[in-house]
């Protein structure tokens, strides 16, 4: 009786339109199956065969989507939602810094990456290393106590205003919680005396609601979250123009006449197109001073534990967003794209994914995660 290898029958050609390394990983995927190595060819047993042949190929064509999926992540260097491309790089006690280059704007410093050095406004949450500085360098504070000052500010918030001086920018604006200004005046202070360099900088000190204009169709406002030393986030708006109610009967060309008299026919919106809380409980969600950042375009926003092996209470006792408390809170949230941040670095991108597809479920925002910095369990 004639048999044939699993993979040189006939209704497998579609195979060679796949590359070599697709094939080998099908071959592979196939040797580690219990379906026979055989087929018989022909008499009524070519139907039962058939079948178990195409179930190998099935999950032989799911573990290459998957393998793309995972790969595609893993090239990924930010994400483009509602026509904003994010990036930047945001993992849990590590480093975070997030940038939206068509609005000129990064929230967070981290080590003063330099993807963040091209954006004249700079926002910082709170006050954490690894967000506005860096975190210690383990070799100077080893050197001893002399060294522990430098071993903080040898990145970060310094340095980023430093390249920007290096590459004859303009001095950045640098918007920080009020709570703070006097010791980041302090810190950079202290780095001017010792690399004997100006280090210009416009430090603005944004109290819980007030604005400030950053372009004349940009306002920034911050808004209260609630991490575990005082932070804030940050809202950026569009303005724009909307013909006052009372003049919306009114054909063109009167409203051009009443215009050229001066007087004022249009009102000043505020739009809220971006949206970033930096570190915090999930009590920003309930609290409803907050309303704009949950109607905003884009949230950008933590979710540092995804699973049960961290629960809520010790998210909480911590500062930080556990993944279910966002489906708790999901009814809330009226932002067209969310953006998922701040992950712990227990975490693999596949870990990540599932989480995102988990909470799509429950929210009718599109979900999205800052993945920059986590590692892929596909090798």
């Amino acid at each position: 009786m004639a048999t044939s290898s699993l993979f040189s029958l006939p209704s497998l050609r579609l195979l060679s339109r796949t590359s070599g390394l697709a094939a080998s990983r099908f071959q592979t995927f196939a040797s580690r199956k219990s379906a026979p190595s055989t087929v018989v060819s022909g008499g009524g047993g070519s139907g039962g065969g058939g079948g178990g042949l195409l179930s190998v190929l099935d999950r032989a064509l799911a573990d290459e989507e998957e393998y793309r999926r995972a790969r595609a992540q893993v090239q990924r260097k930010g994400v483009e939602v509602e026509g904003y491309a994010i990036e930047g790089l945001s993992v849990g006690g590590h480093e975070t810094c997030v940038t939206v280059p068509s609005l000129n704007v990064a929230f967070d410093i981290g080590r003063g990456p330099n993807f963040a050095v091209n954006q004249d406004y700079l926002f910082i949450t709170h006050a954490h290393l690894d967000h506005i500085v860096s975190t210690p360098d383990p070799a100077l504070i080893r050197l001893g106590p002399d060294f522990a000052l430098l071993a903080h500010i040898v990145g970060g918030l310094p340095m980023y205003i430093a390249t920007r001086g290096l590459y004859n920018l303009k001095p950045p604006t640098v918007f920080v919680p009020p709570c703070i200004k006097d010791d980041v005046e302090e810190m950079l202070e202290v780095h001017r005396r010792m690399s004997q360099i100006e280090l210009k900088v416009e430090l603005v000190a944004l109290d819980l609601g007030e604005t400030y204009e950053i372009r004349n169709d940009l306002v920034a406002r911050s808004f209260q979250t609630y991490h575990a030393i005082p932070s804030q986030g940050y809202i950026i708006y569009s303005i724009r123009k909307k013909l006052k109610k009372q003049y919306a009967h009114l054909k063109g060309s009167q409203i051009a006449k009443l215009k050229q008299s001066g007087a004022e026919i249009t009102d000043t919106i505020l739009y809220p197109e971006v949206a970033f809380t930096g570190d915090t409980k999930s009590d920003f969600i309930t609290d409803p001073r907050n309303a704009d950042a949950l109607r905003a375009k884009v949230l950008i926003t933590e979710a540092t534990f995804l699973d049960d092996h961290i629960d809520v209470e010790h998210a909480r006792e911590h500062g930080h967003m556990h993944l279910s408390e966002i489906m708790e809170h999901s009814q809330w949230f009226r932002n067209k794209t969310i953006v998922l941040t701040h992950f712990s670095n227990r975490y693999s991108l596949e870990d990540i994914r599932q989480a995102v597809s988990r909470l799509q479920s429950k929210l009718h925002s599109k979900v999205a995660a800052l993945t920059e910095g986590f590692k892929s369990e596909y090798k």
